[in-house]
């Protein structure tokens, strides 16, 4: 009997702290489908704007891709980050 007792203990015991174990991977797993769903829901905007927004697209291609329109004249200054060097 107290074999009995014992082997279901850490049967038990054993079960306990898998659960455990179990409970933590599935909250770092909704956690992680949580931010996911997010960064879908961020990219599914995008492509909207890209899809339907021409001013959004026109902004894109000044900022990133240093376009500019015809007759347009675009003055580049430096950067205020890192004094002159003096000679």
């Amino acid at each position: 009997m107290v074999a009995l007792a014992v082997g279901l203990a850490v049967f038990g015991v054993k079960e306990s702290v898998r659960a455990w174990q179990m409970r933590r991977d599935m909250q770092t797993v909704e956690r992680d489908l949580t931010t996911l769903r997010a960064q879908q829901e961020q990219l599914a905007r995008t492509v909207d704007r890209l899809r339907n927004d021409p001013l959004y697209i026109e902004k894109l291609a000044r900022e990133d891709m240093g376009m500019v329109r015809e007759g347009e004249t675009v003055l580049k200054f430096p950067s205020q980050s890192s004094p002159p060097n003096p000679r």
